[in-house]
């Protein structure tokens, strides 16, 4: 994980029941965050949690008791830190089952002109009113903009004026057996699910600043399965995408390359890799464990980076071609924004600005506290995204804590019906 030392929160913490907890179920790994907000709004990260994971495959269930039992000792470890009883969860899901497009919708607003909240869940509706295959699940309808008669770009419509209310949103899809086999295995410990949330957008939550959202900016966030691309403008997700490359196939490339078995492969891959042959030396030499016994050879690390730069150059061939066949190259003044475990990696950050011609940076997770010293890390972006759009949803929510957004929705939704 890391050699930095870990400072967790006194034993049996009281939360005073107002934990936020964010799974993040990984093809390398099952992460258990657990979050509390202040009255400020500051997010304080009270307990983790973490086990290898061996029962997915590019964000598929392929062992339902590998993955059960990945999640029951993350959780149970998570749980040592605090009093109250983890029951609730925010769940990441990422993978090639994943399909995503934006749609429209239009209503006519109701009589009095005036925008409510009605008007705004019918014109949703509308737009979600989309085929689906019978395979899928609706993950996400997530708003981008709306439109009232001829004005655009507006963000919240409630309590204005117009006759035609049209709203542009962007719709995620999931496989509906791979959401199934999750659930049952989070089922399975005694967890319910609040919610199942796509992991790219959770990252966003987590590692994007407002004005990269505003501006456009792509997020790549490289696990071990699969590569996750989210593309963000005017504050809203505009396209979402998956490539089947991401941080396993490095490790597969040097176990074959040098013969050697794959958790070896993967350590050496952690501790020497580098993703630019130039930035290595034929001078700089590690040791590699043989197969079955043999014996450990030496070997340089210019040649470990031979290995490892191809499948990287690949990876970041493919997601540009993805942006550039949806259409978005010319769209992310913002440039790109690397994270995820894979993109740790020494000299990946100057790689992707060589192959993107744009800048990039990698994205870690800045805005909270409590165990900084090992989170703030590219690797926990996912979970800690998820425990913030758990706070997102609940202030969206009627019971969810009180904030101007919903007081107005409210009082729209009062003086138009009564």
């Amino acid at each position: 994980m890391s050699n930095k030392i870990l400072k967790m929160p006194n034993k049996n913490l009281k939360t005073n029941g107002d934990i936020i907890v964010g799974l993040d179920i990984g093809t390398s790994k099952v992460v258990c965050l657990v979050g509390r907000y202040s009255m400020s709004g500051d997010l304080e990260i009270i307990a983790l949690g973490t086990y290898p994971s061996s029962g997915l495959k590019k964000g598929v269930v392929v062992n339902i008791d590998a993955t059960t039992d990945a999640i029951e000792k993350a959780v149970e470890q998570a749980q040592t830190f605090i009093e109250e009883k983890i029951k609730n969860v925010y769940v990441g899901i990422a993978g090639s089952h994943v399909k995503s497009l934006n749609s429209e919708g239009v209503v006519g607003i109701n009589s009095t002109k005036e925008v409510s909240p009605a008007d705004v869940e019918a014109v949703i509706e509308s737009a979600k009113a989309v085929a689906v295959p019978s395979d899928q699940t609706m993950l996400h309808v997530i708003d981008q903009e709306y439109i009232i008669d001829e004005q655009d770009s507006i963000r919240e419509p409630i309590g204005m004026t117009g006759v035609r209310l049209k709203a542009k949103v962007h719709l995620v899809t999931c496989a509906s057996n791979a959401i199934s086999n999750i659930e049952k295995c989070i089922h399975s410990c005694g967890l319910h699910a609040n919610a199942f949330v796509l992991e790219q957008l959770a990252s966003s939550w987590s590692i994007l600043t407002e004005d990269e959202k505003d501006l456009g900016v792509c997020l790549i966030d490289i696990g071990g399965g699969t590569t996750d691309i989210a593309i963000l403008r005017s504050g809203s997700i505009v396209f979402t995408g998956v490539i089947p490359i991401a941080g396993d196939q490095v490790t597969s490339d040097i176990a074959v390359a040098l013969r050697t078995p794959t958790n070896q492969a993967e350590e050496i891959k952690q501790k020497y890799g580098c993703a630019v042959a130039e930035f290595t030396s034929d001078e700089e030499m590690i040791e590699v464990m043989g197969v079955g016994g043999r014996p450990p050879r030496e070997l340089s690390r210019r040649t470990l980076a031979d290995i490892i730069e191809p499948r990287y150059v690949e990876l970041f061939d493919l997601v540009r071609a993805e942006i550039e066949r949806n259409g978005f190259d010319q769209k992310i003044p913002a440039g790109i924004v690397l994270t995820g475990g894979t993109s740790k990696m020494e000299g990946v950050v100057e790689l992707a600005e060589s192959i993107f011609q744009t800048s990039v940076r990698l994205g870690v997770p800045e805005s909270f506290s409590g165990m900084e010293n090992i989170l703030r890390n590219p690797i926990y972006a996912t979970s800690i995204g998820l425990v913030v759009y758990g706070k997102h949803k609940s202030k969206d929510s009627i019971g969810g804590s009180s904030s101007p957004n919903i007081l107005k929705r409210l009082w729209n939704w009062l003086k138009n019906n009564y």
